[in-house]
Parts: C-alpha cells; sequence; structure tokens
C-alpha cells in the first residue's frame, strides 16, 4: 500500500512528483524518493514524510522533464532511507508497489552473478532482475523479469538509454492520467486528478511503455498491443482519497475481501502452512495485546486450543508486567498489535524477552519497534488503517491467528484440510456480507438516539461480542458492553428492559440452542433484541426484534463473518449521529505510552 506517481511531458517534473506524492501520502509515509531523467537518472530519498524529502536542497536541484517517485509503507526493510524507493541498478530505476514473494531465491541467483545489494527490500530485486534479464529492449525486459516474480507487482521503471516510463500491474493497480501532451502514472486517482480527468486503468497483466509521443499497452502473457478506454474521472479528489466512500472507516470495512485473502496469500498451499516462526516445543502459549488486538487475541485462544490443543493464556498487555507473569523458554508470548508500536504490548514483548521466553509478533507495520525486536513474525498485510477504529485489522489478525493454529496442529500431524478450506473461503463469505451495509444502515436508524447496548455471545463470539461493543462506544459514544451469553444471568440480567437493546450472535454451532436460551430470558423481561444469524428458525423469528442473516461458516471461523455486520452497524450508528467516525474524540490511532 506505498504510493507511485510518475510524469513525462515539457514541465519540469520534480514539482509534479513531489505534489503527486503529498496527495499519497496516506499510502505510505515512512519514507519516500524522486527520480528524474536528465542526462542522467537522478534519485532523491528520504526516510520520514514527503514534507521532509520535499525540504532537502537537493530535490530543488533536480532538473528534467522525466521522472518517478514513490511514498513507502514499509513492509520488506526497516523505513530507512537505503530502503526507500527508488531503487537503481546500472541502467535502471523503478518504483514498486506489492511484495515480492520470492525475493530471497531471486536475490541469491543475482548475488551470484555479480549483483550487489544496498536495501533490505524484495523490491530492489526487480531493478537488477530487470538490468539482467535486458537485452536492448526495456517492455521486453520488464515483462521477461515479472514472469519470474511471484507476488503483487505495481511498477514504474525508467531507462538510462531511453525517454520513457514502463508500467506494469500485475495485482496492485496503476493508472495512465492523459493529459495534453503530458502524460502521468499513478497508483491512485487522487494524484492524478489535480491535472487531467481522463485516465487509463491498467487491467491485470498489462504493461504500458510512455513516450513523449503517447503510450502503448500490451498484454505481458501474450505481447500482444490492446487499446484500453479512455475514462472520464467524475470523483472529486476528496472522495478518491477515499476512494470514494464517505469515511475512511467504511472504506476499510469494504476493504476486507482483499486484505483478508492478502493474509492468507502463499501461506496455505498444497504443501501445508507456509509460515517462518519456529513453534517446535512450544507447551504454552501466552497472548499479550491491548484493545480491539486483545479481543483478537481471546478469539486465538479458542481457535489454537481448539484446533492445536495447546495452552494458551491471554493477557491485557497492561496487567502483563505487573502480576509477574511465570514463563519459560517453554511458552511462546504472542504480542498483537497493528501499528507495532503499542507501548503496554512492547513492554511486554521487552519482558517476554528478558525471560528467555520465545516471542511471535503480529503486527501491520514491518518497520516498527515490536516487529524488530520480536524472534519470529507474521505480518498481517492489511495495508494502512487511517480509521481509529480498527476494522481490517481486525480481521487480518484473526485470519493470522487461524494460521499459526493450523501451524500448530500440522505440527502436530493433524489434518488440516478441511480448516485450510475453510479459511480460504473467507473473502467471498465476507463479500456477500458487505451487501447488507444498506439493510444494517436503515437498522441502525432504529438505535441511533440510544444510550445503552449489549452485546452477547459464547465461543468465539463472545470476544466479538466485546469488540462489537467497542466499536459502537468507540465512535457513537454509546455506553456498550459484551459478555457471554451466559454470563448474563449473573448480573447484567438485572438491567434488562425495553430501554436495553441486546446484540445476540447466533449463528449455528454447538451452542446456538443454549444461545436462543438467552434470547428467551431476555424477551420476557422486555428486552429489544437484534439477532444475527446463519439461517433464521421460527424460534428466533418470535423473539427477535431484527434479524441479520449472513453465510454460514465453521464454528472456528464464523467470527470473521460475523465481524462484519457488527462493524457496520457501529459505522452508521455514528455516521447517523453526525459524529467524526475517522477520528473520534479522545483516541489515537497508535497508543505509545502506558
Amino acid at each position: 500500500m506505498c504510493g507511485i506517481f510518475g510524469y513525462i511531458g515539457s514541465q519540469q517534473a520534480c514539482p509534479l512528483l513531489i505534489q503527486g506524492l503529498e496527495r499519497l501520502e496516506y499510502r505510505g509515509y515512512d519514507s519516500a524518493g524522486v527520480c528524474v531523467k536528465d542526462i542522467d537518472l537522478q534519485v532523491v530519498k528520504q526516510e520520514g514524510r514527503v514534507g521532509d524529502l520535499k525540504q532537502l536542497p537537493s530535490v530543488s536541484k533536480l532538473k528534467g522533464t522525466l521522472g518517478i517517485a514513490h511514498t513507502r509503507w514499509a513492509t520488506h526493510g526497516a523505513p530507512v532511507k537505503k530502503n526507500a524507493h527508488p531503487h537503481l541498478s546500472k541502467s535502471f530505476a523503478i518504483v514498486h508497489n506489492g511484495i515480492v514473494e520470492n525475493h530471497g531465491t531471486l536475490r541469491l541467483m543475482l548475488e551470484q552473478e555479480g549483483f550487489e545489494f544496498v536495501s533490505d527490500t524484495d523490491s530492489e530485486v526487480l531493478a537488477h532482475l530487470i538490468e539482467h534479464v535486458y537485452a536492448g529492449d526495456v517492455v521486453s525486459a520488464v515483462s521477461q523479469a515479472l514472469s519470474l516474480v511471484e507476488g503483487a507487482v505495481g511498477l514504474a521503471v525508467l531507462s538510462q538509454e531511453y525517454d520513457s516510463i514502463v508500467v506494469a500491474r500485475r495485482g496492485s493497480p496503476m493508472i495512465i492520467g492523459v493529459g495534453k501532451d503530458e502524460l502521468f502514472i499513478s497508483s491512485d486517482a487522487a494524484a492524478v486528478l489535480p491535472h487531467t480527468r481522463s485516465v487509463v486503468y491498467l487491467k491485470e497483466g498489462q504493461i504500458a511503455l510512455l513516450s513523449r509521443s503517447g503510450y502503448e499497452v500490451v498484454d505481458a502473457s501474450s505481447g500482444v498491443s490492446v487499446h484500453p478506454e479512455v475514462e472520464r474521472i467524475s470523483w472529486t479528489l476528496e472522495h478518491i482519497e477515499k476512494g470514494g466512500y464517505p469515511h475512511f472507516m467504511l472504506k476499510e470495512i469494504f476493504e476486507q475481501p482483499r486484505t483478508i485473502a492478502e493474509a492468507l496469500r502463499g501461506r496455505l498451499t498444497d504443501k501445508g502452512v507456509q509460515l517462518s516462526v519456529d513453534v517446535s516445543g512450544v507447551e504454552r502459549i501466552v497472548i499479550v495485546a491491548c484493545g480491539t488486538s486483545w479481543h483478537s487475541g481471546l478469539i486465538g485462544k479458542y481457535l489454537i486450543e481448539r484446533l492445536a490443543r495447546v495452552p494458551v493464556e491471554v493477557d491485557y498487555a497492561s496487567e502483563f508486567r505487573y502480576r509477574e507473569p511465570v514463563l519459560s523458554p517453554k511458552d511462546l508470548v504472542v504480542v498483537i498489535s497493528q501499528s507495532g508500536e503499542t507501548a503496554d504490548t512492547l513492554a511486554a514483548l521487552r519482558l517476554a524477552k528478558r525471560v528467555g521466553a520465545k516471542t511471535l509478533g503480529l503486527v501491520n507495520v514491518v518497520g516498527s519497534t515490536i516487529a524488530r525486536e520480536v524472534d519470529s513474525g507474521i505480518f498481517l498485510r492489511a495495508g494502512p488503517e487511517i480509521g481509529v477504529a480498527s476494522t481490517k485489522a481486525f480481521t487480518s489478525q484473526v485470519a493470522c491467528l487461524s494460521l499459526l493454529a493450523l501451524k500448530l496442529r500440522e505440527d502436530k500431524g493433524m489434518p488440516i484440510a478441511r480448516f485450510a478450506a475453510e479459511l480460504l473461503s473467507l473473502p467471498e463469505k465476507v463479500s456477500s456480507v458487505l451487501e447488507l451495509s444498506e439493510s444494517i444502515k436503515k437498522l441502525a436508524e432504529e438505535f441511533v438516539s440510544e444510550k445503552n447496548f449489549l452485546y452477547l455471545g459464547r465461543g468465539t463470539n463472545f470476544p466479538l461480542a466485546l469488540e462489537g461493543a467497542l466499536k459502537l462506544k468507540e465512535i457513537s459514544y454509546i455506553h456498550a458492553e459484551g459478555y457471554p451469553a451466559a454470563e448474563m444471568k449473573h448480573g447484567p440480567i438485572a438491567l434488562i428492559d425495553e430501554h436495553m437493546p441486546v446484540f445476540f450472535i447466533a449463528t449455528k454451532d454447538s451452542s446456538y440452542e443454549k444461545v436462543v436460551s438467552n434470547m428467551q430470558e431476555v424477551r420476557s423481561r422486555g428486552g429489544r433484541i437484534v439477532a444475527l444469524v446463519s439461517s433464521v428458525d421460527a424460534e428466533v423469528s418470535k423473539l427477535a426484534d431484527h434479524i441479520i442473516v449472513v453465510p454460514y461458516a465453521s464454528e472456528e471461523l464464523s467470527v470473521v463473518v460475523n465481524a462484519i455486520p457488527l462493524q457496520l452497524f457501529a459505522y452508521h450508528v455514528a455516521n447517523l449521529k453526525g459524529l467524526d467516525v475517522d477520528k473520534p474524540r479522545n483516541l489515537a490511532k497508535s497508543v505509545t505510552v502506558e
């Protein structure tokens, strides 16, 4: 989820490149760089924000009417200057979005051929690989190089020899902006919009050559020229920056089919679970996290104990150090943090390392402190999450914890095929749930004035009840609590009356009948019920005031499907109240103080 921008025309390129990066900075902001071609390829890059790059005296000295630029969100390699794009080989400069899955193998091959690497990134492989196969035709070299690459690629290439930009798309979007006697490239229309509303959206597997006389597009696999349609952008700049959604939170909710698929991509294969984590000799797992990440950890406990039969404890990171936990080298401490910088979680990690326990991080920012300090990690691949209330990072955490559970199960010689198939089916099921957004909005209209809400569930749906309540209170400021459904009788039932709406998560599983009994207890006391179910039977129809139906998923993994309506409900309630959904009061995206 980085940002790419490029220009070829008659204007000085550098100011346009910087402006383009500023439009794209929400896509990545740990480093940035530009390459402008005059007589030579001139590269300037800097860690930090685009503003830090802009202030460098060397940037203002760049002259030329052809260039590419990049603002980075780190995946491979820390967010430092050497890992910033563009990356250079002898005759080429490249900027890249995506992930080169087989970069290790390619790097080794290229090093044996005499290429020297200066960064820790997977992207630098592309520059050297294009150099390695180049035989006079840049488009052919890019096509041949990409045929050797596994993973997602949005790519722009400058050549020392030619005045042109080569652009390729495979799994990561790229756009050509068509102006008057000038062309632009971008990974997002937000950067092109100030210059032109005429765009070409490259399709999967296409490569484009942009020159001063125009552009040509070919199909990479066949080499056949294609003639894509020039489309007209109708969105405002503000909408484009949010992908056409009114808020980043809604956009991120709707990204979840893709982000869940990204979390799983390449990690579930015919050869089993592909994770670079050491779970040998692990006798106990301790999961440590805060907030939404703590909820995903509770779900992870259910998954790991059920699927792998390994005992799991889950702790609030803020409490972990102060209870003097008993840990040993046979324990695996799993720390979960979207930002990778959460202060309490980082402190818990350091305690675990001091006493000799193995550590594993689930983070969304590879270059973060937690990512650097854990023994091993599982990158969420959710992309930058701008909305303060976490949505897509939560489901990616659950997906990655599911993978860890399957890894532990596999290492014990237990079959994983059924669970693996269920995991891989989740993106499609989530897509179908997203179609319920408008009906959930209508439901939200009935509860927008409430002061309290109770969420109830059992099994993995108990921590999801906690998460649903958290989402509602975070962004709508309605007091909400989550409970195990059976625990309602031990206190909270005293609150039930016609003024206390109750959200039941009651999809079909081994405790379904018990949850229906809990519905009867609420109904008999005048409570209003919203029921989230995977099928509607006569009993639920009689008890519930409102019913949301989602696709059936297995008991272990239904929590991912069930999370989407709860996110949408919280979003629509807050939006109907006219609140700042993306920036709720008193909250920060990354909590870096205790």
